[in-house]
């Protein structure tokens, strides 16, 4: 059985603060995605690398390309879903978003997201913090998303039990 409903379909562009918008990651989003996860790596890696080794001090251009192309194909086999944060133009990457199928037990999604250290404790993080739960309660199918990092730290997620 599937983490989603057969006929959800999910959105494909979400506006967000005035000149930004929300729409699945892309393969070509690479050239404005890799400068943007490197310029915060350190700050990415403190929250996302206990969980995930991400981003790694080594990743190449070529390994994010890979890895797009990969959350791509997630999206569109409806596996799970990665979003980024844009400027209307879409030529510079601010952040993402991330809605998975739980990996510990006791929710139905788990959702988290960044922005770029330019970015944090702007109107823009807070236009995206206060709109993500929103959005995920009012187009999103689940009934206990998780909000890592926000309902819970990454470290108490990392202690939560694996479903069997």
């Amino acid at each position: 059985m599937s983490w989603l409903p057969e006929d959800f379909v999910h959105p494909l562009h979400e506006p967000l603060a005035e000149g930004f918008h929300l729409r699945p990651i892309r393969a070509t989003d690479t050239g404005i995605d890799y400068p943007a996860v490197m310029g915060s790596r350190e700050r990415l890696f403190e929250i996302f690398g206990p969980a995930w080794g991400w981003p790694a001090a080594t990743m190449t251009e070529e390994a994010d390309r890979a890895d797009l192309a990969r959350h791509e194909r997630e999206a569109e086999a409806h596996q799970s879903f990665n979003y980024a944060l844009l400027n209307e133009a879409e030529t510079e990457l601010f952040g993402c978003v991330y809605i998975d199928p739980p990996e510990r037990t006791g929710a139905d999604a788990e959702v988290s997201w960044w922005v770029v250290d330019a970015r944090v404790g702007t109107e823009l993080e807070a236009a995206l913090d206060a709109f993500v739960p929103r959005w995920i309660a009012e187009r999103w199918p689940f009934e206990r998303p998780r909000l890592i990092g926000r309902d819970l730290s990454w470290a108490e997620w990392i202690a939560l039990p694996k479903p069997e």
